[in-house]
């Protein structure tokens, strides 16, 4: 589990799960910038240290996810440590999941999307999925350095898009966030592309053409509601809407 910011733990509005360190800053990574920049606090959770990856070790991995976190301004990011390529689903890792939601108590929660390439990230959608349910259950109790936690129930769970192009439900204006948001993601210095590494194994994101299809989403994702930048997202759920002019403005 990392250090960063632990003096920090406490309720946050978003809460990002990933299944791998760098998943979040590369799916929703503005949208969180533009959360943080409207006074709403964020954290993220790490299922795995990564340490199942080709390029770079769990060690350099922490490193570059604190520094990433760091540079994205997140009250705290947490690690868990529940297995690159073995993220099964069993009640202890699903026991962990809660652990964090209750910690957070977030009213949002974002996480890789049911439908994904790598079979990681589908794992970790269900998990989480199942996780934002079972963490409201009084009967489910849970304990945290000694501390019995109280239930808790996101409001909203999100699914970010990665790798597969998917149609989202609705799109986020990142157009003051997304250069920003770059910074985080290039704090993964292991695993993009750098002028000098060539001779570094291949990998689908070491590809120097990776990043610049990223943009191309992204710039997409904007064009369809008439901006420069968006990221996508899917509902879980049907989405209530309380004021119809606050979104229909």
């Amino acid at each position: 589990m990392t250090r960063q910011l632990e003096s920090s733990v406490g309720k946050v509005y978003a809460l990002a799960f990933g299944a791998h360190p760098d998943d979040v800053e590369l799916a929703c990574g503005a949208t969180l910038l533009q959360l943080m920049s409207e006074g709403r606090p964020v954290a993220v959770c790490d299922l795995t240290r990564g340490e199942m990856g080709t390029l770079g070790t769990p060690e350099t991995r922490k490193t570059e996810s604190e520094t990433a976190s760091t540079v994205m301004g997140y009250r705290c990011r947490k690690t868990l440590d529940l297995g690159d390529s073995k993220l099964f689903y069993t009640e202890e890792n699903l026991r962990e999941i809660i652990k964090v939601i209750r910690l957070f108590k977030p009213d949002v929660v974002f996480s890789t999307p049911p439908d994904e390439r790598h079979p990681d990230h589908s794992k970790a959608s269900t998990l989480v999925t199942d996780a934002c349910y079972y963490a409201g259950l009084q009967q489910l109790h849970t304990t945290m350095n000694g501390i019995v936690q109280e239930p808790h129930r996101p409001k909203h769970l999100l699914y970010y898009i990665q790798f597969k192009h998917l149609e989202p439900d609705f799109i986020v204006d990142v157009s003051a966030t997304f250069d920003i948001s770059r910074k985080g993601v290039l704090a993964f210095t292991s695993q993009f592309y750098r002028e000098g590494t060539s001779d570094e194994p291949k990998t689908l994101i070491k590809r120097k053409e990776f990043l610049t299809g990223l943009e191309a989403r992204a710039r997409y994702f904007g064009e369809q509601i008439g901006v420069m930048y968006g990221e996508g997202f899917l509902v879980s759920g049907t989405l209530g809407i309380k004021s119809f002019s606050a979104l229909f403005s």
